[in-house]
């Protein structure tokens, strides 16, 4: 703009960047954190298996409604998220970027598993009486009112806590989600699609993980129909 005659940052040099290798769970960390989930409350063993098993956000996660649940044709819909700010508390929002509405189909036992979680929720509902805040959200407090979205994250930090697990936080599960479907041979533009991505090159240079510990079937238990009856349908 010509206010002043030079740049005071010319001769700055930056610092490099080191990047470091996220950390992710693993298929047998996996594998154990879906067994632990089986005696844990409904809510959150359904929140933390839907989330394995498709890579949705968290905000994705919460802003999930029962209309967006599609229990004939075994499909659920991104539509919407549910976020947090201090200011205004939890509201409603458009999803990250256009592409990241979509829809995915999930195997009969994960519809199973959300069909028992309908029927307590609708349990709780009458229990409530008129306290209830009907709001059509999959993840809700007591009332039904939308749940706030720290309780995943701190429910799940103590959890591993409990079970003597690695934390990585929830967003690993997203990692995990993608390198699993890499290293199984799905191509890199279904697993952009399925995450929700704007960019496949957002996928490739971010979230498939080349870690040695995911050798080349790693992903074949997100299909196994044996592998849920044994691990998460008991």
């Amino acid at each position: 703009m010509g206010v002043v005659s030079g740049n005071p940052c010319e001769k700055v040099i930056l610092p490099k960047i080191h990047d470091t290798e996220k950390q992710i769970y693993t298929s047998n960390d996996i594998q154990r954190i879906l067994v632990l989930l089986e005696t844990e409350p409904l809510q959150l063993r359904v929140f933390f298996t839907l989330m394995i098993y498709s890579g949705f956000r968290r905000g994705e996660m919460l802003g999930l409604e029962w209309k967006d649940v599609d229990f004939e044709n075994n499909i659920i819909s991104i539509r919407r998220t549910s976020n947090y700010l201090k200011q205004i508390g939890t509201y409603t929002d458009t999803t990250k970027t256009k592409r990241s509405q979509r829809t995915l189909k999930f195997p009969e036992q994960i519809m199973e598993i959300l069909k028992l979680y309908k029927e307590e929720q609708d349990n709780q509902a009458l229990q409530c009486g008129d306290k209830w805040i009907d709001n059509d959200r999959l993840f809700v407090k007591w009332n039904g009112e939308a749940m706030y979205n720290g309780i995943p994250y701190s429910w799940f930090r103590r959890f591993c806590e409990r079970n003597n697990i690695p934390f990585h936080g929830i967003h690993s599960f997203r990692h995990t989600f993608a390198s699993l479907l890499v290293n199984q041979g799905v191509d890199i533009v279904t697993v952009s699609g399925a995450l929700g991505h704007s960019v496949v090159s957002t996928t490739s240079n971010i979230y498939c993980h080349t870690d040695r510990r995911l050798h080349l079937g790693a992903a074949a238990f997100l299909y196994d129909k044996s592998f849920f009856k044994h691990t998460v349908f008991t």
